[in-house]
């Protein structure tokens, strides 16, 4: 396992060498697209191993869903690669530039990042959106996709590396790991520092958690997503409750859904009745603190301190009062995971002490959740949602997967 993966660092550490021009760049994306279309047929054969031994070891049907690959999901692969090769260029951009008195004129340029390594589990689109972002920011990727997966990640990276053969780019610019053995991932996160610049990782809860705690690399990532949207009391009822119906049920298994709802006290008489109703209409499971139960006599369950602590990834949500904005963002700070957070309200002040307030990566005014998204941004695609405090933060696109250095031009001065 060393020898393999130090051959595979110093590629990538060649590869990084050869700066790509970014015309090259969307030649490379551009083949890379229609091969997907060419080899449709190839890519599906491939996904159905795939899928057989799922359902042989006997992964969970929401699980093998997300693996399961068809026409509209190839579609969806290519459109978000022509999404990426219409973005520009994020690199070698002039960021700022200034004078100094003594004549220096300073530029903050921006720059790859380098190697980047990517974990991840289950969805075979990680390896084609990861494989562009990566490429066209001029970063290097080692992509490590799980075992579950092996033979659509394999075909995905193997075309992305035809691709950059056909344009006479060095294909270790994208490698994947052809090794099943566990301890794979444990070797990247503490054996690679030499080589790898940053580990993102896509998963679950236990993946992200493992990474987070054991890499000896930069982390881009978060643990949870454990969203919510305060209702305040000026709130439009109708925009709010197709707001947080979307928010918690379009996609209850994506990291941006919406798991505590926290209403105004002033709205519980008028609004929580229509809103429980609604939910459990829909086959949600809500749990509610003692005020709300009080006043709706349904199916409700008491909530206790762990449900506002649980991302549930299922239609199950909790539904808490709150005195005011200040109580929410109070909550808010203590219980999430600084992922997204969400105000449905009219009242420009107290909607501005909310996204000013909550110390999330994205916070939100009148929409739902579920738009934590990079493609939802504008960014084609992402690698991730990035909760660290530092940046990047929020979703992690092509202008994210940058980083900067300064480039100082002087005429002989010398420093007293």
């Amino acid at each position: 396992m060393k020898k393999y993966f130090e051959r595979l660092g110093k590629k990538s550490k060649k590869a990084f060498e050869k700066k790509i021009d970014k015309d090259t760049k969307n030649r490379v994306l551009t083949n890379y697209a229609l091969s997907i279309n060419k080899y449709r047929k190839l890519i599906l054969l491939q996904n159905k191993k795939d899928i057989d031994y799922a359902k042989k070891i006997g992964l969970k049907s929401n699980f093998i869903s997300r693996l399961e690959l068809d026409l509209n999901k190839i579609n969806a692969i290519v459109n978000s690669i022509k999404s990426i090769l219409k973005l520009k260029d994020p690199t070698n951009k002039i960021l700022e530039q200034w004078k100094r008195p003594n004549g220096l004129k300073i530029k903050k340029v921006s720059v790859p990042i380098g190697v980047i390594g990517i974990i991840y589990e289950s969805r075979p689109n990680v390896t084609s959106d990861v494989s562009c972002l990566c490429f066209k920011s001029g970063n290097c990727v080692i992509l490590k996709g799980g075992s579950e997966a092996y033979f659509t990640n394999k075909i995905l990276s193997n075309l992305f590396r035809r691709s950059l053969k056909i344009c006479k780019v060095d294909p270790n610019y994208v490698q994947f790991i052809n090794i099943k053995n566990r301890k794979v991932v444990d070797y990247m996160l503490s054996k690679m520092t030499k080589y790898i610049d940053i580990i993102i990782p896509r998963g679950g809860k236990n993946l992200v958690k493992k990474v987070q705690e054991t890499s000896k690399l930069p982390v881009i990532g978060h643990l949870e997503g454990l969203c919510h949207t305060y209702i305040d009391k000026s709130a439009n009822l109708n925009m709010a409750l197709k707001v947080v119906l979307n928010a918690k049920l379009r996609n209850t298994a994506i990291c941006g859904a919406t798991e505590t709802v926290l209403l105004n006290e002033k709205l519980l008489k008028k609004f929580s009745k229509a809103l429980i109703t609604k939910l459990e209409s829909n086959k949600c499971v809500v749990y509610t603190d003692n005020k709300i139960r009080k006043i709706y006599k349904g199916n409700t369950i008491l909530a206790s301190e762990k449900n506002w602590k649980t991302e549930y990834l299922a239609s199950k949500v909790s539904i808490k009062s709150v005195k005011d904005v200040n109580e929410a963002i109070r909550h808010i700070n203590k219980y999430g995971t600084k992922h997204t957070d969400a105000i449905i309200c009219r009242n420009k002040r107290t909607s501005e002490i909310f996204l000013k307030n909550v110390k999330s990566s994205i916070t939100m005014h009148n929409t739902s959740t579920q738009f934590a998204d990079g493609g939802e941004f504008g960014f084609g695609a992402e690698v991730g949602i990035s909760t660290n405090n530092l940046p990047p933060r929020g979703p992690v696109g092509l202008g994210q997967l940058v980083s900067y250095k300064y480039e100082v031009f002087g005429t002989g001065q010398i420093r007293k």
